[in-house]
């Protein structure tokens, strides 16, 4: 996924449905005859000013040809650019008089509202046609909201750097529009506006369906003709090498600056949240996972021992928000905010510190007093399963154990004040719950299983009345409530794909009405250096008072694969084919796993020793220990040697172990090659000249579901991989009845570690549970070098060290920038034995 296509390119869709309704893209009125209610007033603009302003407009007299076109200058025709006679400043329509630079309704097609415009130019072409050229202003709708226009304020509009020519009797009437600076406080910002017809106080660009603020935009006057407006070009912002290495060298010493706080939703096991840290690091940004939250126990075990530092809580997300807000109230009634705070250890006592299960406590109803001792965790839901949702606290009993704590209502302590000042105050002043301001940065993937392809009962016309989907609303609620600096949430590229986008557009929609700049993007894992397709939707969201983030551009050739819908191509996150770049080559399975020791289908073994030296540059780096990676707080001691943890696969049952044995071990081996199957143009068929063979239990060796898989279409049942090939994408399943996910040389499945070194897990990263729940932490989580990729745009961003271009280039490759040194990732013989 190397190129993408130029905006030359794209000009050929202009009369298709795009992801942005452009003005300069409609249909022009025609005119049978001149409107002798429109025409220039007073003397032309002097000839050698107009071609100083305007010299596309006037090739010299030897080249006679007209010029290339303005980049400026964006037409639905695939035309030259239209020459000048003479430049104007003012100019008549039925009547009312239009100075340059004067906001106007623009006449739009039959039962379409009127378009907005600047007048930026006007002019009579070398055949006498008066024109004008009007850079637009977008209403929401007409921007990739869409259908959202009525979660954004409905006199906001956004101005653009799109123009376009157009002839001079289409301006309908004058408008009022007042430019807002960027303001925090959206009640405070309406309060303030003084008569208008619309205000605008961002920009919106097509390029990434970008929001952002208005940088060096001043509103030109006719007095005032050498303000400028900025234009977003296509060029690509770095950070050079000396200043990579420079910030790794000295990050280390950084414990004393200031931290960035974060807040990870629907967290998994944690692998969005490490790289943005990791990634914040390479940029010299000390990012600290404050707070987690999933409702998968066994992922927050692993997110918790992997990052002890790290406020977990194993919730829904919805009883999270609740939670919050009442805590807010409660640091509020004890008149706790505004006070001192710590940033040191973010850990309350043993009891508190584990992430926050809501079971069923013992009764103690035959007891006949009770005596509150201390508070030790608080939840928003039903701990004790009765049926009654609300905020509970988990009481320790005076002269009881812990085996006697319970989960008790705030209503049922309405006589221990003291005692709960007492653990609001502690967990005020340890940062146990995030309160509005506190999370600089939330990060996370709200599941929306409503818009799977696998969902039969998905609802294409009203998908945020799914509850499958509900976590959407959720997740931008937490936002609006925390208020954090900086956002990004992370999909599936079916939210782009499902019911014309709807819920990406919400999405977007949401940030803006929050008053949040926004961008959106698509990244491929294996674009950064993962064998491992991979396509996901990431929108980044900042503060008006922030700088908006740029993607990162890939640092590995890869093809991408998989349908993307045409109205959403141009966000994927690409070089421009103009652009000339040196990628490294596209990382295959061998370089990924090649060096780990062989196992078997009955393996058990959690940890052990790797027995062999790494073999490829990737191996050698994804082998570090914590202490030896860039961002970390371990030392030496607590990871004395390199283990290898999780390499065991999902035991298959005898039958399926049998069938995958007879698979051949060669590239593109499959379910077709075993007996009975005959292979017809694409499509299986029962070999009428074989008997079916059967296995030891009786069933056939060769399954009907196979042959009847995408109506027999499919090579995925019990396919092979290969050392040279690319996966498509790592599986939450470890079953190989649908998918291939076999081995090339060993009969078994691909063991949890090969599964999360294609998603870029470091081997020092531990998962906890069973192995089928450690197969799903992996498939479900962020490729973490995407995420670290998007760390360090971050880091550069919060700095003031990135501009408002969409795109940057990464002075590094994955992983090998995970190194505090070039000697990090040597291994001595003990090590590798």
């Amino acid at each position: 996924m190397a190129k993408k296509r130029s905006a030359s390119d794209a000009t050929d869709d202009a009369q298709n449905d795009t992801v942005s309704l452009l003005p300069s893209q409609r249909k022009k009125p025609k005119h049978s005859a001149p409107n002798p209610d429109a025409c220039f007033v007073g003397k032309p603009i002097p000839s050698a000013e107009a071609r100083a302003k305007w010299p596309h407009r006037y090739p010299s007299e030897v080249k006679k040809k007209a010029p290339a076109r303005s980049s400026e200058e964006v037409t639905s025709e695939n035309s030259e650019v239209m020459l000048a006679r003479c430049h104007y400043r003012q100019a008549k329509v039925d009547g009312v008089v239009y100075n340059l630079y004067d906001d106007a309704y623009v006449k739009a097609e039959d039962g379409k509202p009127d378009y907005i415009a600047r007048i930026v130019e006007m002019f009579e072409t070398v055949d006498k046609e008066q024109c004008f050229m009007a850079q637009w202003f977008y209403r929401a709708e007409d921007t990739v909201i869409k259908n959202h226009g009525d979660l954004v304020d409905k006199k906001r509009v956004f101005i653009s750097d799109v123009k376009d020519v157009n002839p001079l009797d289409c301006i309908v009437s004058k408008v009022k529009i007042f430019k807002k600076n960027p303001s925090v406080d959206l009640a405070s910002k309406k309060a303030k506006l003084p008569f208008c017809d619309y205000y605008y106080d961002m920009k919106y660009t097509v390029p990434y369906l970008t929001f952002s603020n208005l940088v060096n935009e001043t509103v030109k006057t006719e007095s005032d003709a050498s303000s400028t407006i900025s234009s977003e070009s296509g060029s690509i912002g770095c950070v050079n090498n000396a200043n990579l290495a420079k910030r790794k060298t000295t990050q280390n010493n950084s414990s004393g600056s200031s931290q960035w706080t974060l807040l990870d939703l629907y967290s998994g096991c944690g692998a969005m949240s490490t790289g943005l840290c990791l990634g914040a690091s390479l940029a010299g940004i000390k990012l600290v996972t404050m707070w987690a939250v999933d409702i998968n126990a066994h992922a927050c075990k692993s997110l918790k021992l992997n990052h002890p530092e790290t406020h977990v809580r194993n919730e829904p997300a919805e009883d999270f928000l609740n939670l919050i807000k009442a805590w807010a109230k409660l640091c509020e009634e004890f008149a706790l905010l505004g006070s001192e705070r710590s940033d040191s250890d973010p850990d309350m006592d043993e009891d508190e510190n584990e992430a926050v299960q809501k079971e069923e406590s013992g009764n103690q109803s035959d007891l006949e007093e009770f005596e509150v001792e201390k508070l030790l965790a608080v939840c928003y839901g039903d701990p004790n399963g009765v049926k009654k949702p609300g905020l509970y606290f988990k009481v320790r009993w005076l002269g009881y154990d812990s085996s006697y704590d319970t989960w008790e209502p705030i209503d049922g302590l309405s006589d221990c004040k003291e005692v709960m000042k007492d653990f609001v105050t502690k967990g005020y002043k340890k940062r146990l719950l995030p309160l509005p301001g506190d999370a600089n940065f939330i990060c996370g993937g709200p599941p929306c299983q409503g818009v799977s392809g696998f969902n039969r009962f998905r609802n294409a016309e009203a998908p945020l009345e799914d509850t499958k989907n509900k976590q959407l609303l959720v997740y931008m609620d937490i936002i609006d409530f925390l208020k954090p600096k900086y956002v990004l949430m992370e999909n599936v590229v079916d939210i782009l794909k499902f019911s014309g986008g709807y819920l990406g557009r919400y999405a977007i929609g949401r940030l803006v009405a929050m008053n949040y700049q926004a961008r959106m993007g698509m990244m491929a894992a294996g674009s950064y250096g993962l064998p491992q397709f991979r396509m996901r939707v990431f929108l980044w969201g900042a503060r008006p008072t922030e700088q908006l983030p740029p993607y990162p551009l890939p640092t590995h050739e890869v093809v991408s694969r998989g349908f993307v819908p045409t109205e959403f191509e141009e966000i994927t996150v690409a070089y421009d084919k103009k652009d000339t770049c040196q990628l490294a080559g596209a990382l295959l399975l061998d370089d990924a796993i090649s060096d780990l020791p062989p196992v078997t289908n009955d393996e058990n073994q959690d940890e052990r020793n790797y027995g062999a030296p790494a073999r490829t540059e990737f191996q050698r780096y994804i082998r570090l220990k914590k202490n030896e990676m860039v961002g970390s707080m371990a030392t030496a001691q607590s990871t004395p040697r390199r283990i290898l943890y999780d390499h065991r696969p999902l035991q298959l049952n005898k039958d399926d172990y049998d069938r995958v044995c007879q698979i051949p071990q060669k590239k593109g081996a499959n379910f077709r090659d075993l007996p009975g199957v005959l292979v017809n143009g694409n499509k299986v068929e029962w070999d009428p000249s074989v008997e079916r063979v059967m296995l030891d239990s009786g069933k056939p060796l060769v399954p009907d579901y196979a042959m009847t898989f995408v109506r027999g279409t499919s090579t995925k049942p019990f396919g092979r991989l290969w050392w040279d090939e690319i996966v498509p994408t790592v599986v939450t399943r470890a079953e190989p009845h649908n998918q291939a996910i076999l081995h090339p040389r060993q009969n078994r499945v691909l063991t949890i570690r090969e599964n999360a070194r294609l998603q870029g897990f470091p081997d020092c990263y531990k998962l906890c549970g069973p192995v089928k729940e450690r197969y799903i932490q992996v498939g479900n989580a962020v490729a973490v070098p995407v995420a670290l990729a998007l760390g360090y745009t971050f880091g550069l961003a919060c700095q003031g060290l990135s501009d408002d271009k969409p795109l940057t280039t990464l002075p590094f490759k994955y992983p090998s920038c995970l190194a505090l040194s070039s000697l990090a990732g040597t291994e001595n013989d003990n090590e590798s034995s």
